[in-house]
This record gives C-alpha cells, structure tokens and sequence, in this order.
C-alpha cells in the first residue's frame, strides 16, 4: 500500500508538474503573441507615423521647389521684359539713325552732283589750258611730264645722294668718338702693373767651383738633372753663373729652383737631384693650380675643369716679349669684359674668351699647330661655349670672328699688348714720351719743375710764384699744350695744369 501511495503520489506529482508547465507554457505563448500583436501595432503606427513625416517633408520640398520656380519664372519674365524694352529702344534708336542717314545720304548725292558738274568744268578749263600750253610750249602732254619726271628723279637722286653722305659722314664720326671714348675710359678704369715679371733662365752660383760639383763625377750631375728636368743646362766660362735652356717654361722653372735649392744645400749628387726634382716639381704643381684657380676667382669666372686651370695656372710661368702670359689674359679679359657692358654684348662670354684667348700657349702638348689653334682646340674639347671657342681661334685673325664677343677680345688684345709699359720695347717709347713731355714743360721761362702723371695723360707744372703772374701762366699752359700738340704723338688727350701758390715761411728761434 505504501508503495502504492509512492506510486500515486510520483504519479500526480508529475502530472500536476506537466499540466502547470503545459499552463505556463501556453500563459508565455499568449505573452509573447500578445507582444507581438503590440509590436505589430507599434511597428505599424511608426510606419505610418513615418510615412506622413516623409510626406509632409515631399510636400514642403515640392511646395518650396514649386515657389523656387516661380520666383525664377518671375524674375526671367522681369528680365524678359527689361530685354524686350532694351530692343524696342534700340530699334526706335536704328530707325531714329537710319532716318539721319538716309537724310545724310541724301545730301552727299546732292554734293556728289555739284562736285560732279565742277570737275567737267575743270576738266574743261584743265583740256583748254594743255592746249595753250602746249601751242606755247612746243612739246606735248607726254614729252612735259617726261621732262618733269626726269628732272624731279635727278633732283631726288641729287638730294637722296647729299642726305646719304651727310648721315655716313656723322655716323663715321660719331661711332669713332664712341669708340674712342669706350677704348680709353676702359683702358683708364684698368688697373694694372706697368710691366709683368720676367722669368730668368740663368742662377747665380757662389763661386766657379761650384760649377765642378755641378758637372759631378764623368758629368753623372748634369745628365741626372738634365734627364729628370728636360732641360740643356749650359756651364761655359761665365763667371759665376750657368744657363738653363728650354721652350717648356715649368719645365724651365723647375730646373732652375731646383738647381737652386741644391747650390744652397751643398749636397749634389742624383739621388738628392731626383729629390729635390720631384720635391719642386710638387710645389710647381701646386703653384700652378693655386694661380690658375687664383686668376679664375679674381674674375668670377666659374665651372672652369681642372684641365682648363692647370693650362692657366702654367701661363704664370710663361712671358712673351717681357709681358707675362697669364696677367696678359687677366689684362685682357678685364678690357673685353668693359667694352662688352658698354657696347651691349655678352660680357660674361667676352671674359671668358679673354681670360682663354692664348690657353693654347699653355696646353700640355708637343704639337706643332699655332696656340690659337691649339687653344680652340682644348677650349672645344672641354665644352666651352661655341662663342668662346671661335673668340680663342680668331683672335690672331686666322679665322673670322663670327660673333662681337669675338671681335671684343681681338681690341682688348691689341690693348693690353700695345698699352704703355705692357712690354719691353713699348716701355721704352713709353718712358720717353713722359720725358718728352717733362721737357717741352722745362723749356718755359719761369717753370721750376713738371711731373707727367696718370701714364702721361696729365702734365702737373709747378711755376715760379715770384716771377710768373696769373695772366703769364695761362699763356704759358697754352703754350705747352700748343708745343705738345705739334711735337708730340699721343692717344687721347692730355690735360696741362699750371699750379702756380704763394708760400709764406718763417722760423721761430
């Protein structure tokens, strides 16, 4: 029975357990439908909700649109009307000028008429007076204007001849002074030594003896230094003194220092000659380069490879009739670069064929072509302008200078070599022009001592205040430049100033 009990009791156990889960269950099921059907209904109100927004948004947009439109409709049929107005008033204004024109027109064929009618009376009176003319004359219409034309081409050539002249005559005259005054305020601005540096070719020795040691043992000195250095040293029976000899300069200058530096050091055999060669011939280098790049800076010129300075840099060591190469291409490149800026040309390129203008003199090389050849040549070679190039070729006139640039450096080189004092015969002219001119001053009475300065453009006169008056020393200023100007030949002018002062001295004891 117990267990009968247990059974029942698990049995309605269970079944009040499923029918409260099954109660539950279907309490939750009508929850959740009943959520449901709420959602639905909010989901619904919402989309409607959200659809009149939508709509009332489509309403006020189509609303704002539809007013937008009309607003510019509006205003288009303003402005369509304003346009309409515009033509009708310029209608009324065409027609208003077409009216004055037609009353314009009217009138010039009115005047179109008279004028007409007046030249048939002139024709007339024209016809009438030929004929008198030419019963009068004896020629016809034709034969007189011929005439006529005839003198009037002479005429016209004569006076086209006269006007031609006169122009080429101003012109010769106007571009000499031009010139002149280029040449000479550059020449003037130039700034320069009277005469370069002349490298020697002998060294002095301390005494004769040394000449032996030189020579060494079965002449292994000489040859030794001859070989390393490639010059001819010649020991002949000048007291204290041997010769160097050689057409390469550096090589020259190396010999001659060396040779030098080992009379000083009293040690002279080859091993110390090959030292001391190679020790020189690295500072030769150096100078070289130093005065190459030197020059170039002093210039401004830049982008210069170092092939182009090492040639410069050996001009340093290289004279031609007293004038050193190197300051002469300065010299030059300096008066290119001047009469360039005044006559309008490229001075950058004048300077450039100046400073490189005898390069060739100064290339490396055993050829036997001219320097101005051998020069355009390097200066080609190392990309160098095309108008440098032909200023460098052309500048001994072996070929024609195809631009002014050109022709620039061919002046500024026949400057800087004929200047006063650029070379050793010209120094000697130049010298004697400046006494000339002190003498010419000295000849006058009353003249106590002249000074000619400024490379000879200034003669300054100091006279004798006791002796020469105020009205006395402007005749005697005339008469000197009278004098000068009759004796003497001289480029330019020359300016006389007579300095004629009163000194008062005494002494406090």
């Amino acid at each position: 029975m117990t267990l009968l009990y247990i059974f029942l009791s698990c049995f309605a156990g269970i079944a009040i357990g499923y029918t409260g889960r099954w109660i539950w269950a279907k309490f939750k099921l009508s929850s959740i439908e009943q959520k449901a059907v709420r959602l639905d209904k909010e989901a619904v109100a919402e989309a409607e909700s959200h659809a009149r927004e939508i709509e009332l948004e489509a309403r006020d947009r189509i609303l704002k649109e539809t007013q937008q439109s009309e607003r510019e409709a509006r205003e288009r049929r303003s402005e369509l009307q304003k346009t309409e107005r515009r033509l009708l008033q310029k209608e009324e204004n065409l027609e208003h000028k077409q009216n004055e024109l037609d009353a314009i027109k009217k009138q010039l064929g009115e005047r179109d008429e008279a004028v007409t009618s007046k030249e048939r009376e002139l024709e007339k009176r024209e016809a009438g007076l030929i004929s008198e003319l030419e019963k009068i004359a004896g020629m016809s219409q034709e034969e007189a204007k011929s005439v006529i034309i005839e003198q009037m081409q002479q005429k016209a050539r004569h006076d086209g001849q006269v006007y031609i002249n006169k122009i080429e005559s101003e012109t010769k005259l106007s571009a000499d002074k031009v010139a002149r005054d280029i040449i000479v305020e550059s020449i003037q601005r130039l700034a320069t030594e009277v005469s370069g540096e002349v490298t020697t070719a002998s060294v002095s020795l301390p005494s004769d003896e040394m000449k032996g040691r030189i020579i060494g043992r079965e002449g292994r000195n000489i040859r030794t230094l001859e070989t390393l250095t490639g010059v001819d040293i010649i020991i002949d029976d000048t007291p204290e003194a041997v010769v160097i000899s050689c057409f390469d300069p550096v090589r020259k200058e190396i010999a001659r220092v060396a040779l030098e530096r080992l009379v000083q050091d009293g040690r002279i055999h080859p091993a110390r000659i090959e030292e001391m060669v190679n020790k020189v011939s690295r500072e030769v280098g150096r100078i070289i380069v130093d005065e190459g790049e030197k020059v170039a800076f002093d210039l401004g010129i830049h982008n210069m490879g170092p092939e182009l300075i090492r040639a410069l840099g050996r001009l340093y060591f290289r004279t031609s009739y007293g004038q050193n190469v190197l300051f002469h291409s300065k010299e030059v490149a300096v008066l290119a670069g001047m009469i360039a800026s005044e006559v309008g040309a490229n001075s950058e390129i004048a300077m450039r064929g100046g400073l490189l203008h005898d390069i060739g003199k100064g290339a490396e090389t055993e050829s036997e072509i001219n320097h101005a050849e051998m020069g355009a040549d390097l200066v080609k070679r190392l990309g160098e302008d095309p108008r440098v190039v032909n200023a460098v070729h052309a500048h001994h006139g072996d070929v024609e200078p195809s631009c002014v640039e050109s022709i620039i450096v061919q002046i500024a080189d026949a400057i800087s070599a004929a200047r006063p004092g650029a070379r050793r015969e010209s120094l000697d002219n130049y010298i004697k022009r400046l006494e000339n001119l002190e003498g010419i001053a000295k000849s006058f009475d009353g003249v106590d001592n002249a000074f000619a300065i400024q490379a000879g453009r200034e003669l300054r006169i100091m006279v004798n205040n006791n002796t020469v008056s105020d009205e006395d020393a402007k005749e005697i200023a005339k008469g000197i430049a009278g004098r000068i100007e009759a004796e003497l030949r001289y480029p330019g002018k020359i300016k006389v100033t007579i300095i004629r002062e009163t000194r008062v001295v005494e002494y406090a004891k």
